[in-house]
């Protein structure tokens, strides 16, 4: 989903609660990037800089991932 689409669709929703779940969805379904969805709750005001709630979402959904997904590059 691009993010022209995204924001169409959250303006036909009315509660920033609501739109905030909406996209956090999308992102757990993996229909948006990490990015796009940072990027709209930086421009949405959902981020508080004293508990970022995304943030420890996305720290639950990595530690449900074994480590051998994650390929490990070393500089030489």
């Amino acid at each position: 989903m691009s993010e022209k689409e995204l924001n169409w669709l959250l303006q036909t929703i009315e509660d920033p609660a609501t739109a905030e779940r909406f996209v956090l969805a999308q992102y757990q379904r993996g229909r948006i990037s990490f990015q796009l969805m940072a990027k709209l709750a930086r421009k949405r005001g959902w981020i508080d800089r004293t508990r970022n709630q995304f943030a420890i979402t996305t720290t639950g959904y990595l530690v449900g991932l074994a480590m051998t997904d994650f390929p490990i590059f070393v500089a030489r």
